[in-house]
């Protein structure tokens, strides 16, 4: 009996026992270009016991609904066709399974005991509540202060995609923490470009210190002197000491030798370029950058063969914010990074929702003969462009 036999012969007996399957993560796409993640859970439609299977699939997610007696089917052909790595936890077991790029599998299933705790079988309804990272119900004082929840821990009516925004970038940085490591005596420092406000920048620095106690030291940079001063007053009233707020400008700050994490979020124009050349040059380990108001390439481009796209206004604009964030994820790529570009919640008053999502990888440094780098020439010649962060790296 092979390995998938293995698999699906211990899933149809828990089906089989009625023992419910409460989540199953596929992960380590064997092709991620194709696909990126499998999730499934339990849910209720009617008086049907189904499991909804979510495909991510680029920047989309898929929803399929299926009978119990199809899931573990669908399970082995997605370990046959599409990923590595599956972690399954059932009201009874748990279950990994493993498949190394040489073809090895390894499956380990350990049943729970008493020290476990109890199984949530309990609300599988098909429109239940959405578990947020941060609590619907209980106070967070940064929240409060800020206007985005009530004292009693009620979130303000007007505030709810806010706060809907904060915990979707949450659900990023939650992601990316195998690559932020706990190191004993190591400060992990993070650098927020054009922090504004400062709503995410509260919520990161409390999602890692306070939620899970992360050694961090947190700036967060505007040139808005008097926002700065108010975010930092917060910030000294809050007890946060490792959050500073810092008046500087992205393109010349050089405060610190060393960073872990860089966040830029709506960082305007070329701003973005400047911040994503920081990072490179500070090797971090993780990047996230939601960029904005994409103006340089769509004043550069030209191309006869999409004149007759090019010449609307609109679409030169849409399609010149995308080749502009195309090329930063290709330039990432070619530095070493893992790169992704994935839909984020709209920021306020703008409709940009694209968020870069880079984690450094083991990788040699690019050279100008990569096959990454002779693409982005190519089409560099064929836009006549000449990006911001192509040219920041080229005189690195």
């Amino acid at each position: 009996m092979n390995f998938m036999d293995n698999l699906g012969k211990i899933l149809k007996n828990y089906i089989n026992n009625n023992e419910m399957i409460l989540s199953v993560t596929a992960s380590n796409p064997r092709d991620k270009e194709k696909i990126q993640k499998l999730r499934i859970r339990p849910v209720r439609k009617k008086e049907a016991l189904l499991y909804q299977a979510e495909r991510f699939v680029g920047t989309k997610a898929y929803h399929q609904n299926l009978p119990k007696e199809e899931l573990p089917s669908y399970l082995v052909r997605a370990m046959t066709e599409d990923f590595r790595q599956l972690a399954l936890e059932s009201e009874r077991h748990r279950l990994t399974a493993l498949v190394s790029r040489k073809g090895k599998v390894t499956i380990k299933e350990k049943e729970k005991t008493a020290a476990d705790g109890q199984a949530d079988t309990g609300d599988f309804s098909h429109n239940r509540q959405k578990q947020y990272i941060l609590p619907q119900d209980e106070p967070v004082a940064f929240l409060v202060e800020l206007g985005v929840q009530t004292p009693d821990g009620r979130i303000v009516h007007a505030k709810y995609d806010k706060f809907r925004q904060i915990n979707r970038y949450l659900e990023f940085v939650r992601d990316i923490l195998p690559n932020l490591p706990k190191e004993e005596g190591r400060t992990l420092n993070i650098i927020d470009f054009g922090c504004g406000k400062s709503y995410l920048t509260f919520a990161l620095y409390y999602y890692l210190k306070v939620m899970n106690g992360y050694d961090i030291c947190v700036i967060g940079l505007d040139l808005k002197k008097d926002v700065i001063e108010k975010c930092q007053a917060l910030a000294d009233k809050f007890g946060y000491d490792g959050l500073k707020f810092l008046v500087g400008d992205i393109s010349s700050y050089d405060g610190v030798g060393q960073v872990d994490m860089v966040v830029t979020l709506h960082a305007c124009d070329t701003a973005t370029d400047y911040a994503l050349a920081k990072a490179v040059k500070w090797n971090a380990r993780v990047i996230l950058s939601v960029p904005c108001c994409q103006h340089e390439l769509n004043r550069q481009m030209t191309c006869d063969e999409l004149a007759p796209v090019l010449r609307y206004g609109l679409i030169k604009e849409r399609m010149a914010a995308l080749i502009t964030d195309a090329v930063r994820a290709n330039l990432l790529e070619t530095q070493g990074y893992d790169t992704q570009i994935l839909e984020f919640i709209d920021m306020e008053h703008t409709p940009k929702n694209i968020l870069i999502r880079a984690v450094k990888r083991n990788h040699i440094k690019y050279h100008a003969g990569t096959k990454a780098q002779e693409e982005l020439a190519w089409l560099n010649a064929l836009l006549h462009i000449s990006p911001t962060f192509q040219t920041l790296l080229d005189t690195e």
